[in-house]
């Protein structure tokens, strides 16, 4: 999971690569309902062949729901390589086993 530093959009290849086009898409037309953000997105592409496919999740999650610290710490959470203090992984684990990183220390429990 990445993740970029407060004010740092430029950082992301995603809005470079991605985004930009989606907006000469639709170009300032007016985004009135999600079948219309849908059809812009979905119909962007670019020269070298971009193709964008989008879905609308309409399922409701409940809200409120609590994670305990005992699932917080079941986790096999662990810092990535690059900008650890934003960036992390989250490895599968056996049942039962517990978590082994792969080449760093486990990030410290959720405080808050």
């Amino acid at each position: 999971v990445a993740h970029f530093p407060t004010g740092c959009s430029k950082w992301n290849p995603i809005e470079h690569r991605l985004f930009s086009f989606i907006s000469l898409n639709w170009a300032g037309r007016p985004l009135d309902s999600f079948e219309t953000i849908l059809k812009y997105i979905q119909t962007t592409t670019t020269q070298t062949g971009l193709q964008v496919t989008a879905t609308r999740i309409t399922k409701q999650y409940a809200k409120g729901t609590r994670i305990s610290d005992e699932q917080m710490a079941a986790l096999a959470l662990f810092p990535a390589q690059e900008l650890p203090k934003w960036n992390y992984e989250i490895r599968p684990q056996p049942a039962g086993a517990e978590p082994t990183p792969p080449a760093a220390t486990p990030l410290p429990p959720a405080t808050g």
